[in-house]
């Protein structure tokens, strides 16, 4: 930690010592805790004065409810033993394997309980798992799923904060505030994309970080001298249509037109917000389509995850021969020409590095007129799978804190590459089924297309209507093939939001704060879907500031309605919108949604 901001109670707060032994302890009061895991949220650790595992430990052994700066991690999972009362046990919570104390895989757990329910548990009252005695249970395992990995680990997970109305709890300029989930008012900082470092003001706060000649470096290093940090745009430059197949697979290496001649002049330079990088092309790999027929099974159907623009762009999971997971796009050209536009469509892609936009791995363009892009697959499946459990029933449903972070990085990275890549790549076709996840609920957007002759304008408009529906499915749970966005939004501004709020999010449970939360941000997808329709009313980069507001200052019940251009109760009487909502969508020029 670095000495400015380790004054006597941060010391305190956090002390890691190692007592005869080579492990670290972590020290809270008069007890000390084994860590057996770092996160960058928290620590795992084992039960305090235990000399064997105990396959089930007593309620009252862990010792610690919570305090200003631990609190007991929504992200453990609990097989509680003997429970006299199981309306507590979880159905879904109970397909997760309850590991071992060697650390194998065990087996499931007869009555499972995970702490990110909200039924029985709250962080907030510092009950710590005493509580658990109420349904009559006389003992409990505890573990966490650790990123990559099905089976669990055994520990008890422990978030970390700072208080929020400490001295010290002030983020760095190029950080974000990230709102503890368990520890009260508590914050953490944590540096955007493009930075490393704490991400505290009177910390080490965050360095640019940057490639210099095929090496990692920081700060000032970053920085060139001569001509400053810029916004970098990206052109496709492309040969013309009299190429042949050969040639098509040298289009990825061509040089490209910048605006500044100099512009490509490092290995990897970032934009002016230092949150996303851009590198040269020629450094993927080149898969055959014998390869990849085989990963995807033949392109069978039952390995497609996205199937849209008219059966044109198709993706499928696949397996390589090395075992390695990937996700491959498919993309059905007419001509020459449209080849040409395509393969310059996933240069750009491949061009942009942003922890949203999933990585290219590769392409083959050996089978004609079908080019087949290779992406990093996304281990944790669609937004979708987990809001409407149509797919997968092993998927989990997300709480209100995984949900609006998921939708608030899903506008950040629309707004991105909308307004800071030069040409625009926009989306057209966002639902939810395109939003995936990896193994930290980290948004990896699918379905991008960089547009080639069409109207920008009328497509980046569709992305602001289509995100609002994509939002108001977050709030009820539904597909809006089950829940119409007409009724929805009859339900919003008639004032029975209530009547149609996901029932998994509890919402009559929730704190004042939360709810507050859940209403704007129902109130943001109103606008979306009604503004978002006609040109220049309302952009995605309008919605993500919104989002970053929310997001920030919500969950530790701060949030307040920030000031919006579009705010429904300014503009419009309530019978004058359920007016406008009862047109008919062509009235109001809704574009049509893309994906089925």
């Amino acid at each position: 930690m670095n000495q400015s901001i380790c004054n006597s109670s941060l010391s305190d707060a956090f002390r890691v010592s190692c007592i005869n032994s080579t492990s670290p302890f972590l020290n809270i009061g008069s007890q000390s805790y084994q860590i057996l895991h770092f996160f960058s949220d928290g620590v795992l650790v084992d039960f305090p004065n235990t000399t064997f595992c105990r396959q089930y430990n007593d309620l009252k052994s862990f010792g610690f409810n919570g305090n200003d700066y631990f609190g007991i991690s929504r992200d453990n999972i609990l097989g509680l033993y003997d429970c006299e009362d199981s309306s507590l046990c979880k159905p879904d919570c109970e397909k997760n394997i309850m590991p071992r104390c060697d650390g194998s895989a065990g087996s499931y757990p007869s009555c499972c309980y995970p702490l990110s329910d909200h039924s029985a548990w709250n962080a907030d009252k510092r009950d710590g798992f005493s509580v658990f005695s109420q349904f009559g249970c006389r003992g409990f395992s505890s573990w966490v799923v650790l990123p990559g990995n099905q089976v669990g680990k055994r520990g008890v997970k422990l978030e970390w904060a700072v208080p929020g109305n400490s001295t010290t709890a002030s983020c760095a300029a190029n950080a974000d505030i990230i709102n503890a989930t368990s520890v009260g008012s508590g914050i953490r900082c944590e540096c955007q994309d493009g930075y490393v470092g704490d991400g505290f003001a009177f910390g080490g706060g965050c360095l640019k970080s940057c490639i210099k000649e095929g090496k990692e470096a920081y700060g000032k290093t970053c920085y060139s001298t001569s001509h400053g940090r810029r916004k970098t745009e990206i052109l496709a430059g492309v040969l013309t249509s009299a190429l042949t197949i050969t040639s098509l697979t040298a289009i990825f290496c061509v040089l490209r037109r910048p605006m500044k001649t100099d512009i490509f002049d490092h290995p990897s330079m970032t934009n002016s917000q230092g949150n996303v990088s851009f590198q040269k092309p020629c450094t993927v790999r080149m898969f055959t389509y014998h390869e990849l027929e085989q990963a995807t099974k033949g392109f069978q159907d039952e390995q497609i995850l996205i199937d849209h623009a008219g059966g044109k762009a198709t993706l499928y999971s696949g397996t390589l021969i090395d075992g390695s997971r990937i996700a491959v796009h498919r993309l059905q050209c007419d001509s020459e020409r449209e080849l040409v536009e395509v393969l310059s469509r996933m240069e750009a892609l491949h061009a942009v590095s942003h922890k949203n936009v999933p990585h290219i791995l590769g392409w083959s363009v050996d089978s004609g007129y079908t080019p087949l892009v290779v992406y990093e697959y996304p281990a944790n499946g669609t937004l979708g799978e987990h809001l409407f459990q149509t797919k997968d029933e092993t998927k989990q449903g997300l709480d209100w804190h995984h949900r609006i972070n998921i939708i608030a990085e899903t506008g950040n990275v629309l707004a991105f590459l909308q307004s800071e890549v030069c040409p625009p790549i926009v989306h057209h076709e966002l639902n939810a089924n395109c939003i995936f996840l990896d193994e930290d609920l980290t948004v990896k957007l699918f379905g991008l297309e960089l547009p080639m002759n069409v109207n920008i304008n009328n497509k980046k408009h569709s992305d602001v209507h289509n995100f609002g529906l994509v939002l108001l499915e977050v709030i009820t749970g539904s597909s809006s093939d089950h829940l119409p966005s007409k009724t929805a939004l009859q339900k919003i501004t008639s004032g029975k939001l209530e009547e149609i709020v996901d029932p998994h999010l509890y919402y009559h449970e929730q704190p004042i704060f939360r709810r507050e939360q859940i209403e704007i941000a129902a109130d943001l997808a109103t606008r979306c879907i009604i503004f978002g329709s006609q040109d220049g009313k309302f952009h995605i980069g309008d919605v993500s500031r919104e989002l970053v507001h929310i997001r920030k200052y919500g969950i530790d019940g701060r949030s307040r309605r920030c000031p919006s251009t579009h705010n429904l109760e300014e503009t419009f009487s309530n019978s004058s919108l359920l007016q406008m909502i009862s047109m008919s969508p062509d009235s109001i020029h809704v574009p049509a949604r893309g994906f089925s």
